[in-house]
């Protein structure tokens, strides 16, 4: 009897698939979603049954089973703050997802559809490093201005799994080392892991950090407010704004890095003028991370969709390989790094973490009621 394990990884109008033994990746595939097929759902939770049925095609195809799965992982999705590691699918996190708690996103249907697979299956069903895995030390909570708090939005699942894979290349151990890691894609994260825990984040969601192709990062405040104002913006208008119509798309009308990358070669030098800005941008932020670390940096890491484009990544080591030696790993292995979370369990190299015993502040122990 085989023992696989199925991957999910549901996007806005894609979803990834993959079914894997316990070391390699054995079947994936890339499912897209048409506009006419997703526009007959109201919302994106209703989706489930549509996208099951993909799935079940999927292994179909592959001749397998759901009796020859040992274990199902699904993307996590918006829930509420939780420490990073695997968890367990269990009925207090389908609700909270069903509900849309948290918000709403693709991302929601993971563990829901690898609950659906795993009960067929009569096996355990997981999610790993979700968006919304809060690590932050107490003082990086705090924002400035009473009643706003700062929070953790990051790109956990694939800064964890680089840091990890890259740590091992060098014989270093995750939980034991410090690292600085920069997740840049159309959005940005940045985040200090030190000792195994993201103790402080750059959140390119809320509009912290450096612009990216078309997010405006942090922006001069009494300026933005004046703007809001004169041009009479809500609160949906204000959103696009800040993601969606920033970073790179207001200056260049353009949010693909590559064409920004031939304007550059061609010779526009605003083009070049707002690359050096982003790269600069983000390299600040990266000393900022070296401050929480106060300085004991391992190794400084690069990932995401734009560190293939080699002047985006020499620009930014020109102003931080000072800091600590840096590795770069082009795009991203949230695939395998779902994998290799549900593995770590199966091999009992760590317990399941369990959903309903981490509290609303995303520590473990205590609920609050």
């Amino acid at each position: 009897m085989k023992k696989l394990i199925l991957v999910i990884n549901p996007g806005s109008t894609s979803m990834k698939v993959a079914l894997y033994n316990e070391k390699d990746v054995v079947a994936t595939d890339t499912i897209r979603h048409t506009n006419e097929e997703l526009a007959q759902f109201e919302r994106i939770i209703d989706q489930k049954e549509f996208r099951n049925k993909l799935i079940l095609g999927f292994m179909e195809s592959e001749g397998v089973q759901p009796e020859d799965l040992v274990a199902v992982v699904g993307r996590g999705g918006l829930l509420k703050p939780i420490p990073g590691g695997t968890y367990l699918v269990e009925e207090e996190m389908l609700q909270d997802l069903r509900e849309e708690k948290y918000n709403t996103h693709a991302s929601n249907l993971g563990a829901i559809l690898a609950n659906e697979i795993a009960e067929l299956a009569g096996i355990s069903a997981y999610i790993v490093d979700p968006v919304v895995v809060d690590e932050l030390d107490e003082v990086a909570r705090v924002s400035g201005l009473k009643g706003i708090e700062r929070r953790s939005v990051v790109h956990a699942l694939n800064q964890k799994a680089v840091a990890r894979k890259i740590l091992r290349q060098k014989d270093k151990m995750y939980e034991s080392s410090n690292v600085i890691v920069a997740h840049l894609g159309g959005g940005a994260s940045i985040g200090a892991h030190q000792n195994g825990k993201m103790i402080d984040v750059v959140n390119g969601l809320d509009g912290e950090g450096p612009f990216t192709p078309e997010r405006t990062g942090s922006l001069p405040l009494y300026d933005f407010a004046k703007m809001i104002l004169d041009e009479e913006l809500d609160l949906d208008q204000i959103k696009k704004r800040l993601a969606g119509q920033g970073g790179m798309k207001s200056y260049l009308n353009e949010i693909d890095i590559r064409n920004v990358l031939e304007m550059i070669n061609s010779g526009n030098q605003e083009a070049e003028l707002i690359l050096q800005a982003m790269t600069y941008q983000v390299a600040k932020a990266i000393g900022e991370m070296a401050t929480v670390l106060k300085g004991n940096v391992d190794f400084i890491i690069l990932t995401g969709g734009a560190t293939y484009g080699e002047l985006i990544v020499k620009h930014i080591k020109e102003r931080v390989s000072w800091i600590a030696p840096v590795e770069v790993m082009p795009g991203e292995m949230e695939m395998d790094a779902l994998h290799e979370g549900v593995m770590r369990v199966l091999n009992k190299e760590e317990e399941p973490k369990r959903y309903s015993e981490i509290n609303e502040r995303g520590n473990e122990g205590i609920r609050w009621r």
